[in-house]
């Protein structure tokens, strides 16, 4: 009897599940620039938001621990009292960041159109 070939998962549902989140996407994008602390991360997020809540610290912590998971992040602890802590994006993070690029570009350029849209139908 021949052996049953394992169920390949969908790429594209793969990379959903990797990314998903509300803060994912922006923390690589954050990082992109070199390594951050826990609170430089925390102010990059909320950088350019109006109106938004604050990122909870839990909801941080999640997020980055996912990234460290998948391999996107890596996570330096320095062993120090206080603790410092520093997440800097891996070689597979920094090849993430042209896809996060070209969807940053993507969001400029379709949401300013839809935005003129909206407007001009006012």
């Amino acid at each position: 009897m021949a052996k049953a070939m394992p169920a390949r998962t969908c790429p594209v549902a793969a990379f959903q599940k990797m990314i998903s989140g509300k803060y994912k996407l922006r923390i690589v994008w954050d990082l992109k620039d070199g390594p951050r602390r826990y609170g430089e991360i925390r102010s990059g997020l909320l950088r350019g938001t109006s109106g938004s809540a604050e990122i909870t610290p839990r909801v941080l912590s999640r997020e980055l621990k996912a990234l460290t998971m998948s391999g996107l992040v890596d996570r330096k602890d320095f062993g120090e009292v206080p603790p410092k802590v520093e997440y800097r994006l891996t070689r597979k993070g920094k090849s993430f960041v042209p896809v996060v690029a070209a969807i940053r570009e993507w969001g400029e350029h379709h949401l300013d159109e839809a935005a003129a849209l909206t407007e001009a139908a006012e």
